[in-house]
């Protein structure tokens, strides 16, 4: 009886680890990475995300857009990865000893006419990263082309508070959010006007974008934001009532690493 206890205190102790290793981001997995933008990483701007201008935002080249089994239909948009080439699988084409981390800022899309084994890289279900030239350069030699690596999910780190972009127009509010460390990326959000008594749910319309369709012109904003790991922070009158779309805000809060 006793060797039976212990055997299975051992086993729950070791599936113990084993989910927080996991839901810490720290177990390897396996993928390929491919490259685009150029050397400048130029052509990476946009992107499915919404983030626009990379460079002006601080997301810079260290980017990488996402398989579909990646992407989550823009759930992990500012998710993290760091990122080493495989060279147990590929000698030739990886560079010893380095790792990368990237930000997750577009959509790598399938391809159906190629097979995913020879060319449709981001086709479901392949865990794949599409990444900015001088980030993939980091880790691969150019004239790979495509190269297998190991990834983990890491802690973004950031300077300064969550950003707020607002734009639309009246009735229709859409919220762009940026600069989100620790996680990374939004699992919800909420709004709240100067003049509201309540929050009101906001919907992710697409990327990095969440939306509201309540009129709040002239009425200062608090959003309340909750990453994907469950923490929630409120950013309280963080848009003073002055607003006008196409404006920009920061806040003084920052999720936690």
């Amino acid at each position: 009886m006793a060797g039976a206890y212990y055997a299975r205190a051992a086993f729950l102790l070791a599936l113990g680890c084993a989910l927080a290793a996991a839901a810490a981001g720290q177990e390897w997995l396996r993928a390929h990475a491919t490259f685009y933008g150029g050397a400048d990483a130029s052509g990476t701007m946009g992107g499915a995300c919404g983030y626009g201008n990379l460079y002006a935002q601080g997301y810079g080249t260290r980017t990488a857009a996402l398989s579909a089994a990646l992407f989550g239909d823009g759930a992990s948009c500012g998710q993290c990865y760091k990122i080493a080439c495989d060279r147990k699988t590929d000698r030739t084409w990886c560079k010893p000893g380095v790792s990368v981390t990237v930000t997750a800022t577009n959509f790598c899309p399938p391809n159906w006419s190629i097979p995913g084994d020879r060319g449709g890289w981001c086709n479901p279900p392949r865990p794949h990263f599409d990444m900015a030239q001088p980030a993939w350069e980091k880790i691969g030699v150019y004239r790979g082309g495509v190269i297998p690596v190991i990834y983990r999910r890491v802690s973004c780190v950031k300077k300064g508070g969550v950003r707020f972009a607002v734009n639309g127009h009246d009735y229709f509010n859409l919220v762009l959010v940026t600069n989100v460390a620790g996680p990374g990326s939004i699992r919800a959000m909420d709004v709240k006007g100067s003049r509201s008594p309540d929050w009101m749910h906001m919907a992710r319309n697409w990327g990095a974008n969440w939306h509201s369709l309540t009129y709040l012109n002239g009425q200062g904003l608090s959003f309340r934001v909750t990453a994907t790991d469950g923490q929630t922070i409120v950013c309280a009158n963080v848009v003073p009532p002055s607003w006008r779309f196409g404006q920009s805000f920061a806040s003084n809060l920052q999720f936690k690493l």
